[in-house]
């Protein structure tokens, strides 16, 4: 059974990680190689929300 993994982004954190995977994916299609799990976790990733995130202060 495989273990699932969470995390939480922000706005930034989230658009910061979209950027990197399509990165990735444009690097492997130069280089003509597959790109499903690629595409499989940006897909993930697009379709969660960005969580806010928030600080108390005193």
């Amino acid at each position: 059974m495989e273990k699932k993994r969470y995390i939480t982004l922000d706005d930034s954190e989230w658009k910061i990680v979209i950027n990197a995977l399509n990165d990735l994916r444009n690097s492997l299609i130069r280089q003509g190689r597959y790109t499903d799990a690629v595409d499989e976790i940006m897909i993930k990733v697009i379709n969660t929300k960005p969580k806010k995130q928030s600080l108390f202060w005193r």
